[in-house]
């Protein structure tokens, strides 16, 4: 028996502590096939069973005590829901989800979508699911938000390929997705012609938040879909001498004797980001062969995998827990309230998004992970899969979920195990015309 301390967010303590009983399940009685599926439905879960009813998409959390510190339990998340989209397309392949209920959920979003609010096409980070008006992120961010929207969009697109349009509400839905695909103005987020994409735009605050995305992150896909716009292209140029920083994007340095490919700019310090910069653009942008100037993706994205491995392996700061069989960190809730978890900033905190979402990159140290929390910490599993993060170093963790972090592991283990989504982003026309125009191979 482990005694955890549950903490709320923003550093609010619970007066609660729970005595977790964890259930020891021998290797053999649960084959790796069976976990691997029982984790899919359970994450997808979080998307159909937990979706905001009004809008059908995402809850930006859920938590199962019920207490919301932060945003209304309306909120829906804009980048999730794309994320979301995403994991009901396996579960309708995973026979989770029957087709008609998914066709009827998707053409309820989209038409949501079309009337809440945006701005230059762009949808707000965080959106009221009962009225459709944009809930601000912070004091400035209440307008569009780029980044977010690239992480919808990514997942509406693979949806449209998903169907084949024999039927006239599959027709209508591929429309649908096409026009708001269509209406999004990527170029303008160039502020004023500028070669870089801003992140944000407020109508109220303009472009005050004043973060143009730069050097290698999360964003990728946003830089990919501006250029494949059919209508409100970015140039070349804006790639090149915006998010690659005219070539300083690449690096030449090695950690964990992997090499870092290209520099991750957290700070002057950190080598390497937290690890949901391998996940969120490439739930659809396939990074197997994927290589343009400056990087091999997916030489890219598997050491970041295998760096985050091998730290936690070394566990140089001894923290309790970490191994083989316990590894990954990346941005989630924390001891004392949201942290972005990495290598150069950790507090001893364990976030299964991160291990779980990186299937493609290390199969057998996920799945090492995988195997740990279900047959050794079951307690720290919940209705929709591993809770968001946990601590063995400070006894804590959180019966809370985030969409952000559930959205991944469904969608990357699929691809794992099928390559399902990879197959169907890679194949629209538009992401193609897109990755030509910044010179990818793929």
């Amino acid at each position: 028996m482990v005694f955890f301390t549950l903490f709320g967010c923003n550093n609010q303590k619970e007066e609660t502590e729970i005595a977790i009983e964890d259930t020891v399940v021998e290797d053999d009685e649960v084959s790796e096939d069976a976990l691997l599926d029982r984790i899919q439905e359970q994450t997808i879960n979080y998307f159909w069973d937990g979706a905001e009813p009004n809008s059908g998409l995402a809850r930006e959390r859920i938590h199962m005590d019920d207490v919301y510190l932060e945003s209304p339990k309306n909120t829906v998340t804009t980048g999730g829901s794309g994320f979301g989209l995403m994991a009901i397309l396996v579960g309708i392949e995973r026979g989770f989800i029957s087709r008609e209920d998914a066709l009827l959920r998707f053409g309820k979003i989209v038409d949501f979508l079309d009337q809440a609010d945006r701005f230059h096409g762009a949808w707000p980070h965080w959106i009221n699911g009962e009225t459709g008006k944009v809930y601000p992120f912070s004091e400035k961010d209440n307008g569009g938000d780029l980044v977010e929207t690239a992480f919808l969009i990514q997942g509406l697109l693979t949806v449209s390929e998903y169907f084949d349009g024999d039927t006239e509400e599959e027709k209508e839905l591929i429309s649908k997705i096409d026009t708001l695909y269509k209406t999004v103005e990527w170029d303008w987020y160039t502020k004023d012609g500028e070669d870089v994409l801003y992140w944000h735009w407020s109508p109220e605050y303009g472009w005050d938040m004043n973060m143009p995305v730069q050097g290698y992150n999360e964003c990728l896909i946003m830089y990919v879909l501006a250029a494949a716009s059919p209508t409100h292209p970015i140039s070349k140029s804006v790639y090149e001498q915006g998010w690659a920083r005219n070539g300083g994007i690449v690096s030449s340095k090695t950690y964990y004797d992997e090499d870092l490919v290209l520099n991750y700019f957290y700070n002057d310090t950190d080598l390497v980001g937290p690890l949901f910069w391998a996940h969120y653009s490439y739930l659809g942008l396939d990074p197997r062969n994927l290589s343009d100037q400056y990087a091999n993706y997916w030489t890219l994205t598997q050491n970041q995998a295998k760096i985050h491995y091998k730290y936690a392996v070394d566990n140089p700061l001894n923290f309790k827990g970490y191994g083989d069989s316990l590894w990954g960190l990346t941005s989630s809730y924390s001891v004392n309230g949201y942290n972005s978890h990495r290598p150069g900033n950790d507090v001893g905190v364990i976030s299964p998004t991160a291990a779980l979402s990186s299937f493609p990159y290390t199969p057998d140290e996920s799945m090492n992970v995988l195997e740990n929390m279900y047959k050794n910490h079951d307690s720290l599993v919940g209705e929709y899969g591993p809770y968001d993060a946990f601590s063995f170093e400070d006894n804590w963790y959180t019966p809370r979920y985030l969409a952000i972090d559930q959205g991944p592991i469904p969608v990357m283990i699929e691809n794992y195990r099928t390559g399902l989504l990879w197959r169907l982003f890679m194949k629209n026309k538009n992401v193609q015309n897109g990755l030509d125009a910044l010179g990818f191979t793929y």
